[in-house]
């Protein structure tokens, strides 16, 4: 009866790391937060380094006329340098940099408050930092924004309703 469970137990825990060893050799991100963030540390990875501007801009899918080239984020900078993560296998994802201004222009989707007023693309300067903007992603009619601190372009912690 013991081996038994021990051979049971054995057999979970290979069926768990395979499963688990699987995910985490999968490179390509699974969500469009994943991608925005890995073209934001990209970007911000090269303008430290070569102490440039290095702008991110959204870029609409093409499709037709022989090309079928996915939404994405690139990355460019001043010497031709450019780089680009693409929203593959994701649907229809749409990213817009939104000004960090209060009281810009919206429109109720569905049920979802979509921001309107936007910006054409983020700068990450050499020192580290970066224009203050907020990321909104849409995939069909969901909606849902992340605040991008300038000072380390990471994610703002949101405060809650209660106000903790």
């Amino acid at each position: 009866m013991e081996i038994l469970l021990a051979l049971a137990l054995i057999g979970m825990m290979t069926a768990v790391l395979i499963v688990g060893g699987s995910h985490l050799t999968n490179d390509k991100p699974a969500t469009p937060d994943e991608v925005f963030w890995v073209a934001v540390t990209a970007a911000r990875k090269q303008a430290l380094m070569s102490g440039r501007e290095v702008r991110l801009a959204y870029v609409p899918a093409v499709t037709g006329e022989g090309s079928d080239t996915p939404a994405g984020l690139s990355a460019t900078w001043d010497n031709g340098g450019a780089e680009f993560f693409p929203f593959e296998d994701m649907g229809e994802v749409t990213c817009d940099f939104l000004t960090t201004q209060k009281g810009a222009s919206s429109i109720l989707v569905g049920g979802e408050l979509i921001e309107t007023q936007t910006i054409a693309h983020v700068t990450f300067y050499g020192d580290g930092t970066c224009t203050p903007f907020r990321a909104q992603f849409r995939i069909g009619t969901t909606a849902h924004t992340l605040a991008i601190d300038p000072w380390t372009c990471a994610q703002m912690l949101e405060q809650k309703e209660d106000g903790q």
